[in-house]
């Protein structure tokens, strides 16, 4: 019997970092993962500036981008009868990079999955406290009040039982485990079908003077998309909608798929090395409920959502980090169970969200249908700034006496807010020589952000009860850029306090001092720790 605190089901990039994150917070865990190692397919590209600052804040964010696709090929969009032929449209998205530089320290970054799960993989290996099993099915799963306890069984057939406290099932969007548990799903099932052609060949001569993240291809008998892996001589072919145009999934054998490919190319000729075919639906479908007892759903197994948008990892990941934080807490003996019903309360709206976006985005751009001409996504796609950065939690882990601001536009607006709830908002710094963001004092564990005027909030964060807190002061060996301010940013005067939880929401803040600042932070740290009565305006 191996006993575990956590078991991760599913070795993708959900599973990879939520194994990650519980090292990072000191607790041990296993994943199994059935395939015999990480993605040999390019799937998911796009990581946004919210997940590659997530990233920044653990020190991946170099390693990932050293493996990235070059920078020039993230900002465009481009529309096309074929790639040697005439173009239609170009559309650079108001969530690029360019736009992300005043909202984060980070930016885009693309980087397929096949590329970007060895990087997650060797840092989880090497994190400590995680064991990794590749080639390691779960056959059985049992749940009671305690725990699960599961039978594992590896490539030989050998096979083991797991007892763990916490399940994380990051097992995909055919999740055998939510099945199991018997969580239904509500959305839109098989909106479109589609096959995914990763294949080598030279595209230089008709993409060098413009680089784009994707090309759409529109033809009357053929809609597709070539997808950026390498810009030079990888890339995708997502051929969207096959049904309407005629075709099925058993015909794209490697030497049709090469035909399909030097037509939307344009080349009668071109050399192609198809590397892989995989056939698939998309559909826009969220779970339920996120938790069953010790069973948690991450990623695809809790929301299934079309790619148009790039939406899917970047969700799981971050569903990863919330949950992370969490477990340990409970663990460690931190923090009450009740902590972990935060997820669902905070995960499965922005769930729900991004995954209507997608849909929409999906159904905008004709997905559903055979077109004789192209067909524009609507102004939304990819200019949805405010999903990217703007999710206000509530929840019990928030503690809040505030009105919620008022937000125009969710989806293509963001207005930073330091208010608790959401993320804490990016505020150039500087140390000596070096640039920072408000953002690189975060991610590893509860931070009290203050002024050098905020000196008794301090004292009271370092004589807390439970877990450790890290002061960071803002104005002294740490200062703003010029003309930044970022108690202004925060909504503070000189003596506040702003409290950041390890996923880089903020839990509460004071805008001011108080009497008593140690009784207040406990009971603060109390109330978002479900560890006793709630303060007032902690959500219930």
């Amino acid at each position: 019997m191996i006993d575990v605190p956590v078991l991760v089901v599913g070795g993708g990039p959900v599973g990879l970092t939520a194994s990650l994150y519980l090292s990072l917070f000191g607790i041990e865990s296993l994943l199994v993962e059935r395939h015999p190692g990480t993605a040999i397919l390019p799937k998911a590209r796009a990581l946004n500036a919210r997940t590659m600052e997530m990233y920044r804040q653990i020190d991946l964010e170099d390693a990932i981008r050293a493996v990235a696709m070059p920078d020039r090929f993230g900002g465009t969009i481009l529309w096309s009868e074929s790639l040697a032929g005439r173009e239609i449209k170009r559309l650079h998205p108001g969530r690029g990079s360019a736009a992300n530089q005043a909202l984060s320290i980070a930016g885009n970054c693309g980087c397929s999955q096949d590329i970007l799960e060895p990087v997650l993989r060797q840092r989880a290996e090497t994190a400590g406290a995680g064991r990794l099993r590749f080639g390691t099915a779960l056959r059985e799963l049992s749940c009671d009040a305690d725990g699960v306890t599961a039978t594992i069984e590896d490539a030989e057939g050998r096979g083991e039982q797991v007892r763990a406290r916490y399940l994380i099932a990051a097992d995909g969007s055919q999740s055998r485990i939510r099945q199991q548990l018997g969580i239904g799903r509500r959305g839109e099932a098989d909106v479109y079908d589609s096959i995914n052609i990763h294949l080598r060949a030279d595209l230089t001569p008709w993409i060098a003077e413009r680089p784009a993240a994707l090309y759409l291809i529109e033809q009357a008998e053929l809609r597709g998309t070539f997808l950026t892996i390498n810009g030079s001589d990888r890339w995708g072919f997502l051929v969207t909608s096959l049904s309407h145009y005629g075709f099925t999934p058993e015909q794209f054998t490697p030497a049709f798929s090469t035909e399909i490919v030097r037509r939307a190319v344009g080349v009668a000729d071109l050399a192609v090395e198809v590397l892989g075919v995989s056939a698939w639906k998309a559909s826009a479908m969220v779970a339920e409920r996120y938790r069953a007892g010790p069973v948690f759903l991450a990623g695809d197994a809790a929301h299934e959502m079309p790619p148009t948008g790039g939406f899917g990892l970047n969700t799981g990941v971050q569903d990863a980090q919330n949950l992370a934080w969490k477990l340990a807490a409970v663990l460690r003996g931190e923090a009450g169970d009740a902590l972990l019903d935060s997820y669902d309360a905070e995960r499965r709206p922005v769930g729900e969200a991004v995954t209507h976006t997608s849909l929409l985005n999906a159904l905008s751009m004709g997905r559903t249908a055979r077109q004789t001409e192209a067909v524009l996504p609507r102004k939304e796609f990819l200019n949805e700034i405010g999903l990217v950065f703007g999710a206000r939690y509530a929840s019990r882990a928030v503690v809040s006496q505030e009105e919620p601001a008022p937000v125009a536009d969710a989806i293509e607006a963001y207005v930073p807010s330091a208010a608790p709830g959401c993320r804490a908002p990016h505020v150039a710094l500087r140390k000596g020589s070096r640039k920072l963001s408000t953002t690189d004092l975060l991610g590893r564990g509860f931070v009290l952000l203050t002024a050098p005027a905020g000196s008794a909030w301090r004292a009271a964060a370092d004589r807390l009860e439970g877990p450790r807190v890290t002061n960071a002061v803002i104005g002294d060996e740490i200062r703003e850029e010029d003309g930044g301010d970022w108690l202004a940013a925060y909504g503070l005067r000189e003596d506040g306090a702003v409290l950041v939880r390890p996923d880089g929401h903020v839990a509460w803040r004071s805008p001011s001092g108080a009497d008593d600042p140690r009784t207040t932070l406990q009971e603060v740290m109390n109330a978002i720790l479900c560890r006793g009565a709630a303060v007032p305006g902690s959500a219930a």
